[in-house]
């Protein structure tokens, strides 16, 4: 099948050839059935000498079973297992079933997958092979992309098998952006030779033609369509309905020739069919139950369809779907009846439910309640499509309507979470079309308000939550006042306090909310506090929110209580209120832990956006550069995260064109997906930007907006920039309102930030001795707190006021100590502004630092450089950052190279920024 397919094993025996020195290969064949993929997986494996060869195949019916391909391709390299760090070795076991534990984060099982497959290459090369990579159950396929994007410098090859226009759940597949091969069909000489080698009589010319025609180059079809046809059709008239696809006519080929073996070795193979492990001893046990003598293997295997060796391998994919989609239901039900009998009920549970479930014509309450059962053992190995599979199997099997619906709603909670949220609302229809108690009922809404918010951002996402609400209030009093505060967080994501009301109206329905049955919680507190933050102003508020902060940083303290695994859910909602409230040290903490916690569980799917608000509270600390390692850090994840931090770094260093397009970009997609929270918090880095060039104008219009939504975070941000700007616009009349709302709040709050803020914006709006004493105490208060970047902004002003009061040699006491921080902390923008107002004191500012050998790194090399530095193993920073330790000497050595050295000493000596 490999005839004419030159440049394709160009490219094979290239990417082995990488391999070999020590340089990473993946590649994704892609292709029609029949077209050559598998053929040239085999030309791979016959070329691959001196590696180890692993391989595996995806399997229509095993999609369900989270983690079955990537255990099928592992299973023989598990003797390494005792290799890898034991946070690794306890995901990877817990994911293959091999022991008990918490369902482990996906990216972390990716990275012990990344591991275990950079181990075993230590040895020699490894080539791993995966066939029918479009079945591969979901959990397998999104592992080994995850892989293949971070096998930079092991001697791993990777070669994946991909049909076009493959049906299911993968049609969107997450091989996406890999290096990819496309197989086209043969050239009409080519199909000519390959024609000739499958038709061993004389063969028309009008028949040969039309053959090659019909078959469009397709290398199996040119086998397999006149192998399965009469001779006399040869000779004339050969042709099938047009109606079918070559690769359905394939298949229909295998089909024709399994139905024209014994009835026995038909058997057979649809037990093979329907048994998709490949196990010999599990197919010898299945046909043993059937009676089917050990010699009905002998035609199938001559007729090139089944190999029975250390495995059961199928000649070629479609034969096993041609073999089952032939098969009457009544046999199909017969042989998983058989395969549940052969299975060990201790050794593997879930197959031998699943194969009971299949053999099962109508309801059958023992059986569903198994399944339901061994859901949770799925769900339990970090798969919530094989759990919600299992759940979706019990509902069809359920006979009473009750148990039904609630089996539904089960399963659409587990196939939500599996990221099919079309899929959960079809079987949250199923759980609502019987009657339901009051609680049933309340529990659909909720989880489509649920569904909506995570899917779209819906303006009536507040709505559908808040009716939740309502409905579960003489039901379930904890679980109703979860779901208010599930409203307001979903008011404010979607609009602003003061703006539309949505907020307002919100909270005015969560204060009819009954008082908790027990001592108020986190979500109590956090309820209690935003429903007062938004009815009766920010001043009464506090109390009650700084409570809630207060109890979400006890938890910190007790972090092995349910309570404090509760409250890990309401981490960003409360760094956001510690914002609101001004508090420096509270959001550092629990933005910091969330970071911490992330890490430490390995959460790779909550990792990305931790670091990315850590990230912007580390741009107020003044800490930029730390700020982009975290950002490059997110990024390397998860390459298409798109952070808030990105803007946020661009508008502090005053890259102008950058921030104005990260901010038309993120505003147009918040606009789309309704979160109004975010399109405030671009205008006000928008103004940040404006105030840094002195374009005090632009930097006015831009804080306008989000300085008049009182949004729960960025309004209060916004509200100094505006003072600023509009001070030096000459808009005085809003400096004043924007003064006065601000104090309100600053005074109430009371922080050394709040007040420092208050201190450095009365500064700007005064006068004479007034005037001083408060740039003074700004400076003096900023200084007591984290926000380092406020601190040099105070510094700033108070210089620039300083010369234009004619005080040349104290405004450059002031101007340089700010030109100084400013600089240091890589805020160009302002910098620059100090550096033109020390000039207009008759000082020249410090020359720019010159080029350092350290600018000549990416992002992503300053980040592994200073880790190193720290003196870090590679396998410490590769744990940390999810990548292996290989991938990190590879670094290293680009980064030697361009640092001009030559050892981990050198990197420790420098003084990386």
């Amino acid at each position: 099948m490999l005839l004419g397919r030159r440049a394709e094993r160009k490219a094979i025996e290239r990417l082995l050839a990488d391999v070999r020195s020590r340089r990473s290969g993946v590649l994704v064949v892609r292709g029609e059935a029949g077209i050559g993929k598998t053929a040239l997986l085999e030309y791979a494996r016959g070329a691959a000498s001196g590696f180890r060869v692993e391989r595996a195949a995806g399997v229509e019916s095993e999609m369900e079973f989270a983690f079955a391909g990537l255990h099928q391709l592992c299973a023989p390299l598990l003797d390494r297992l005792g290799a890898l760090p034991e946070p690794q070795q306890a995901a990877l076991g817990v994911a293959f079933g091999l022991r008990a534990g918490d369902p482990p984060d996906r990216f972390l099982v990716g990275l012990a997958i990344l591991s275990l497959l950079a181990e075993v290459s230590e040895e020699r090369p490894l080539l791993c092979l995966v066939d029918d990579a479009q079945w591969l159950d979901a959990a397998s396929a999104q592992t080994l992309a995850f892989v293949a994007r971070r096998v930079d410098a092991e001697r791993v090859a990777l070669v994946l098998a991909l049909r076009d226009h493959s049906p299911g759940p993968n049609d969107a597949h997450p091989f996406a952006g890999l290096l990819e091969l496309g197989l086209d069909g043969l050239g009409e000489a080519d199909a000519q030779t390959l024609l000739a080698t499958g038709v061993r009589t004389p063969l028309d010319e009008r028949i040969r033609d039309r053959i090659i025609a019909e078959a469009r180059g397709n290398p199996l079809a040119l086998l397999e369509l006149p192998r399965s046809a009469e001779p006399a059709k040869l000779a004339g008239g050969f042709g099938l309905p047009d109606a079918l696809s070559v690769p359905r006519r394939i298949e229909e080929s295998f089909r024709h020739r399994s139905r024209s073996l014994p009835a026995e070795t038909q058997l057979l193979l649809l037990v093979a069919a329907a048994e998709p492990l490949g196990d010999t001893a599990l197919l010898r046990g299945a046909a043993g139950y059937l009676g089917i003598d050990a010699e009905a293997a002998a035609p199938a295997k001559a007729a090139e369809l089944l190999e029975i060796g250390a495995r059961v391998r199928f000649l070629h994919p479609l034969v096993r779907s041609a073999v089952y989609r032939a098969a009457a239901l009544s046999d199909r039900r017969r042989v998983h009846r058989a395969l549940a009998a052969a299975t060990d009920p201790q050794a593997d549970p879930d197959h031998r439910a699943w194969h009971r479930a299949q053999a099962t014509l109508g309801a059958d309450e023992t059986i569903a309640v198994e399944l339901e059962r061994l859901a949770g053992r799925a769900w339990t190995r970090g798969g919530p499509a094989a759990a919600a599979a299992f759940l979706e199997q019990a509902v069809v099997l359920t006979p009473e309507p009750a148990d039904r619906a609630r089996r539904a709603l089960a399963a659409a909670h587990a196939t939500h979470q599996a990221g099919a949220p079309e899929a959960a609302l079809e079987l949250l229809t199923v759980a609502a079309a019987v009657p339901l108690d009051p609680l049933g009922r309340v529990r659909v809404e909720l989880l489509r308000a649920q569904i909506a918010f995570d899917t779209t951002r819906g303006s009536d996402v507040p709505g559908m939550l808040l009716d939740a609400a309502k409905t579960l209030v003489p039901l379930d009093v904890a679980m109703a006042r979860q779901t208010y505060l599930q409203a307001v967080e979903a008011a404010v994501v979607a609009d602003s306090f003061g703006r539309g009301r949505r907020v307002l109206e919100v909270a005015e329905a969560a204060q009819a909310a009954p008082v908790p049955p027990h001592p108020p919680g986190v979500v109590d507190l956090l309820l209690d506090g935003l429903v007062t933050r938004a009815t009766q102003g920010y001043e009464a508020s506090v109390p009650s929110l700084r409570q809630a902060l207060g109890a979400l940083g006890n938890h910190d303290r007790n972090p092995r209580t349910a309570a404090a695994d509760d409250s890990r859910r309401w981490l960003w909602l409360g760094s956001r209120v510690a914002v609101a409230l001004f508090d420096d040290e509270t959001v550092y903490e629990l933005a910091g832990r969330r970071v911490r916690l992330a890490r430490e569980d390995g959460a790779l799917s909550e990792l990305p956006a931790a670091l990315d608000y850590f990230a912007v509270v580390l741009v107020h600390t003044g800490d930029l550069a730390h700020a982009a390692d975290l950002v490059a850090e997110a990024t390397a994840i998860q390459p298409s995260t798109v952070t808030i931090t990105g803007i946020q770094l661009a508008a502090w260093r005053g890259r102008q064109a950058e921030t104005s397009e990260l901010y038309t970009a993120m505003v147009q997609d918040a606009t789309r997906r309704g979160e109004g929270a975010v399109i405030t918090m671009a205008q006000y880095t928008l103004a940040v930007l404006h105030n840094s060039l002195g374009d005090y104008r632009a930097a006015f219009d831009a804080a306008a907006g989000p300085s008049d939504t009182d949004e729960l975070e960025h309004s209060n941000l916004a509200l100094p920039e505006l003072i600023e700007a509009a001070v030096r616009a000459g808009e005085t009349a809003p400096a004043a309102a924007a003064l006065e709302l601000l104090s309100s709040r600053t005074r109430a709050s009371g922080t050394q930030w709040a007040l420092g803020l208050e201190a450095r914006s009365r500064a700007l709006t005064s006068t004479g001795p007034t005037a001083e004493a408060l740039y003074r105490e700004a400076i003096e208060r900023f200084g007591c707190c984290r926000m380092v970047t406020h601190l040099a902004r105070a510094h700033l002003v108070y210089g620039e006021w300083l010369r234009r009061e004619g005080r040349r040699q104290a405004a450059r006491e002031q101007l340089r100590t700010a030109h100084e921080l400013l600089s240091g902390m890589g805020a160009e923008a302002f910098a620059a502004r100090a550096a033109r107002e020390l000039r207009a004191t008759g000082e020249r500012p410090p020359h720019k630092p010159t080029a350092q050998p350290t600018d000549a790194l990416t992002a992503h090399e300053l980040h592994i450089a200073r880790q190193v530095a720290t003196g870090a193993t590679s396998k410490e920073v590769g744990a940390k950052l999810f990548l292996s330790p290989r991938t990190i000497d590879a670094h290293l050595r680009n980064i030697f190279r361009k640092l001009g050295i030559t050892s981990r000493r050198h990197l420790r000596d420098m003084q990386l920024p």
